[in-house]
């Protein structure tokens, strides 16, 4: 974390007495060095710690960075079987530190950035790998309008809409011309399933790093990192929290490729699907291949707007240039299981 925190304390600290004094006094403020996205900093407010999240400056493509949106949709599920930080403020008000803010609760647990979890015994591993399937599977079996959200997305065939907007998301952050993402968005529209109308509220970039462990580091504490999140398909999920399996072990965003995952105690992904299936009583998946590609061609426009962000001086983190520059790595990915199957 850097302590060059960049917020006007003061200003925020005046503006906190008055909408949410229970939080106290800030001491000092420390912005997170890891992600890409949303800045995010730790407050150090007397006894207690809070965590305020923001969306970058600079201009912004249209409908990213909804930082509202995570604060919406983590508040509706507190108290499920989906475990989320507890979330203290949402302001609007962009004079208070130049954008659009929350506030949420502190979790002092572990994020682990490598798949491997070489900091782990095999046990542990074991018991995360199943608490992440086990909470994957519980956010898609929640009735969306039981907890407030059913407006949280649009009607209709989730990937139709998701290719279109991450094409339209790439195209508006496009550096140069990359043949195999050409190539992978034409495959996807040409071989996108019939719409089977299964829609749940889904994470969006549901991964590792976006768990934060409990301190005996066996179970998740908190999923945080909502600004994807929506309501469609939920194997979308499934299949981006898989593509760790396929993704180079020493790129910037770990993966798990060439790891010998048996020994180690990480299940095969067969497994790993079984056991979502069991837990949502759903029949195996068909069109799997489909899903793992589309999730290649998503990230890989997400990581385009990170360096398109990055050389225009607004990327939230300095690793920007080195995410940014994995996309033709990425489209090439879903490329290979497009033409060739998921192996």
């Amino acid at each position: 974390m850097s302590r060059d925190s960049g917020l006007d304390i003061g200003r925020l600290q005046r503006y906190l007495s008055q909408t949410v004094p229970d939080i106290g006094t800030i001491q000092s403020a420390e912005k997170f060095s890891d992600g890409q996205s949303n800045p995010t900093y730790r407050l150090h407010c007397g006894n207690q710690d809070y965590v305020l999240r923001s969306k970058p400056a600079g201009k912004l493509l249209k409908s990213a960075h909804a930082v509202e949106r995570e604060f919406r949709v983590m508040d509706a599920l507190a108290g499920s079987q989906v475990p989320v930080p507890a979330m203290f403020h949402l302001c609007e008000d962009v004079s208070v530190i130049g954008s659009v803010f929350f506030i949420m609760s502190h979790e002092n647990g572990s994020i682990f950035w490598d798949p491997a979890l070489p900091e782990l015994n095999t046990s542990e591993r074991v018991s995360i790998y199943a608490d992440e399937i086990r909470v994957l599977a519980a956010l898609h079996a929640i009735d969306p309008s039981r907890i407030g959200l059913s407006d949280f997305g649009r009607p209709g065939n989730y990937f139709e809409r998701q290719i279109k907007r991450w094409t339209d998301q790439y195209r508006a952050s496009e550096t140069r011309s990359i043949e195999a993402m050409e190539s992978l968005i034409q495959w996807l529209g040409q071989e996108m399933p019939d719409d089977d109308g299964q829609s749940a509220l889904i994470h969006g970039d549901y991964r590792l790093d976006n768990l934060i462990m409990t301190p005996d580091r066996t179970r998740i504490q908190a999923v945080i990192d909502w600004e994807l999140s929506t309501l469609g398909h939920p194997l979308a999920d499934l299949a981006y929290f898989c593509m760790c399996l396929r993704m180079p072990h020493h790129e910037q965003i770990r993966g798990l490729a060439g790891v010998e995952r048996s020994t180690l105690g990480i299940p095969p992904e067969t497994d790993m699907i079984r056991q979502y299936c069991a837990l949502r009583d759903i029949p195996p998946i068909s069109h799997w291949p489909f899903y793992l590609a589309f999730s290649f061609f998503r990230l890989a426009a997400i990581c385009q707007g990170v360096l398109k962000r990055a050389l225009e001086g607004n990327a939230s983190s300095e690793q920007a240039h080195q995410v940014g520059a994995l996309t033709p790595l990425l489209a090439e990915l879903g490329l290979d299981i497009a033409m060739n199957g998921e192996e």
